[in-house]
């Protein structure tokens, strides 16, 4: 897509790379701009799966402070207060990590090296996240005197307990693999990450690509609305799926002992 990001197809899924690897693919206005672009393009893709991977060093150091330098001057009301994208939800920061939230298939972050920051909430918008041993994250917002705002406030607290977000998020302290998984950040710990991710993308390819994004809407819904809803929703949503072809080629390939195939 550009010198930032790049978007491949193979097997049903679409795999995004931050591509700037001599920066440890810090973000800038240009990969602001590249990511989102490629959110987009996988939500309306016919893809199963993605999976976002950083090339280099690391998956991503966070915001490129040499371009802050830009703000200067500029009224930050001007800049943060706007509700530029997601439906009138979001400013553009936050649309780098809420983009991946509004893809309907699932999206699996391959974390290795930093994932620092914008870097880190950018992972947190991902359905899964699989770290390198090597991986260490931060929510760093507060080594500059600010706070997360690029959707973290959002993702977070789904994740993890309320005192592990202050100490997070008050510190600005890197944290190894093991403590983000130990406590709720990370999914799983794996040598290969991004081997680990396509092996699971492409288990994820033999379900149902209509129960699976029915999956991930519910899984939305669930986390913002009361029980009752809910307990609807779910009615609602199998009442959908069940008895379809689609449905009924899961049922016969179970039987029959067989990979399931699905009509793109």
């Amino acid at each position: 897509m550009s010198d930032r990001v790049s978007v491949t197809y193979d097997n049903h899924i679409a795999h995004v790379r931050l591509t700037r690897a001599d920066k440890m693919n810090a973000v800038d206005q240009a990969m602001i701009d590249a990511i989102i672009a490629a959110g987009q393009e996988v939500a309306a893709s016919k893809a199963r799966v993605c999976v976002i991977s950083g090339e280099g060093k690391g998956f991503c150091a966070g915001i490129d402070v040499s371009g802050l330098g830009a703000m200067i001057g500029k009224d930050p009301n001007d800049l943060l207060m706007p509700r530029t994208h997601g439906d009138g939800t979001t400013n553009q920061w936050q649309e780098v990590a809420m983009v991946w939230t509004l893809c309907p298939m699932p999206v699996i972050a391959a974390v290795h090296g930093v994932c620092f920051g914008a870097g880190m909430q950018l992972a947190l918008g991902a359905d899964i996240r699989i770290a390198a041993p090597d991986a260490r994250f931060a929510v760093m917002e507060m080594k500059w005197g600010i706070v997360p705002d690029m959707g973290g406030m959002v993702l977070l607290p789904r994740l993890v307990r309320a005192d592990v977000l202050r100490r997070l998020t008050y510190t600005a302290d890197p944290i190894s693999a093991d403590k983000a998984e130990a406590w709720g950040l990370v999914t799983e710990v794996a040598d290969d990450p991004v081997s680990a991710a396509m092996s699971l993308a492409e288990a994820l390819t033999l379900k149902s690509p209509s129960a699976l994004r029915a999956a991930k809407a519910l899984i939305g819904y669930a986390e913002t609305h009361e029980p009752d809803a809910v307990l609807l929703e779910e009615s609602r949503v199998q009442a959908r799926l069940m008895g379809t072809a689609e449905q009924m080629e899961v049922v016969a390939a179970q039987i029959q002992k067989r990979p399931p195939v699905f009509k793109d």
